[in-house]
């Protein structure tokens, strides 16, 4: 017997990538759009409130703000569910300090590419083969101008790869902003550089530079129909996974976490 379809709720359903999460959750066969929702108070046009979207769905896609997916995450773990796919970008650490997760399964990511969370991989490869006294790292990311967080989530997601594969903390190696007179560059520091304008999608390109070479890793986005993918990719896999927070690494088998499940037995 077929296995019914999923049935997924969309937040922040007028926005832009609410908008596509919609379009490609109704032409998945695997998947029902149960429900749409955008901010409180706003109805009508084939929206519902929260609540009636949350009491119909197995799991919430959620392209919004940190803060109202902080918020819809509590919120989701008071009730019990859905599960989440929350695809915003731009949490502080404040935000982040929820116990959601220990409740209900998210699968959170900077990115919901395949192709960028390969890149992800070899980025943490890289840095742990070559001496941070020696090759300097070097993040660069560009968008589109109505994006309205810097670094973008994908960019912080490379640093941490970076920083990971040298078994240190970010935030300890992190310089975000130059300006002025600032010094040479201290040794193994991770650097940003943003670009906002016009159209563009997402680009992102991981540069090791040591005296005399350079090893550029990079990923461009032709079109926002990748994240759509990946987002439904996420909800098929979250449905009726046991509570804790995830990422693609993980939807993709490509985590330390996903090779333990498939070795052990556990689905």
């Amino acid at each position: 017997m077929p296995q019914p379809p999923i049935r997924i709720a969309i937040a922040g359903a007028l926005g832009r990538m609410g908008r596509q999460m919609a379009d490609a959750v109704q032409a998945d066969a695997r998947l029902a759009l149960a429900a749409s929702f955008h901010r409180p108070g706003i109805v009508g046009e084939a929206l519902v409130g929260r609540d009636e979207a949350l009491a119909t769905a197995d799991v919430v896609i959620d392209f919004t703000t940190p803060a109202a997916s902080a918020d819809l995450a509590r919120f989701c773990a008071e009730r019990g569910g859905p599960a989440l796919v929350i695809g915003s970008t731009g949490f502080d650490a404040a935000e982040l300090a929820t116990d959601a997760a220990k409740t209900i399964a998210i699968v959170r990511s900077g990115s919901f590419s395949l192709g960028l969370n390969m890149l992800v991989g070899l980025v943490e490869q890289a840095a742990r083969a070559l001496d941070p006294n020696d090759w300097d790292v070097e993040i660069v990311e560009a968008h589109h101008r109505h994006k309205i967080d810097a670094p973008s989530g994908t960019a912080l997601m490379l640093g941490q790869a970076a920083a990971s594969g040298r078994g240190i903390e970010l935030a300890t190696v992190a310089r975000r902003v130059r300006d002025g007179v600032t010094g040479p560059r201290p040794p193994g520091e991770i650097g940003f550089a943003v670009m906002r304008g016009g159209s563009i999608v997402g680009e992102h390109s991981v540069s090791f530079c040591a005296e005399g070479e350079t090893v550029t890793l990079s990923h461009s986005a032709g079109d926002r129909t990748m994240f759509a993918r990946g987002a439904i990719a996420a909800a098929l896999w979250v449905a009726g996974r046991p509570p804790g927070e995830y990422d693609m690494r993980d939807v993709l088998g490509l985590s330390d976490r996903a090779r333990r499940t498939v070795r052990d037995g556990i689905s």
